[in-house]
């Protein structure tokens, strides 16, 4: 029973830091907002996947679009992290 107590234990205390994390990140965005730096936006290629007859596909170009996103670690609203648009700049509809 004691290892179980611990696993339990440490899920609680894991599951209480992703919290803590979550509410401190949106805490900072808030407070970015409010002096006006917490939105960026990057540009991101866009392409289309069309599918085709014999299990094939096409993929056009779309072009460039700007995105906007939140300068914080997890998705706030409604817009992505800087830090991950940034490492994924290709988008597929």
């Amino acid at each position: 029973m004691s290892i179980r107590r611990w696993i339990v234990r440490g899920i609680q205390l894991l599951a209480a830091s992703l919290l803590l994390l979550y509410a401190a990140d949106w805490a900072i965005l808030r407070l970015r907002i409010s002096h006006g730096t917490a939105f960026e936006v990057i540009q991101v290629h866009q392409f289309l996947a069309t599918p085709l007859k014999g299990q094939k596909e096409e993929y056009d170009y779309m072009g460039d679009a700007p995105v906007s996103c939140s300068r914080s670690i997890f998705p706030q609203a409604g817009n992505p992290p800087c830090w991950w648009l940034a490492r994924h700049t290709t988008q597929w509809q």
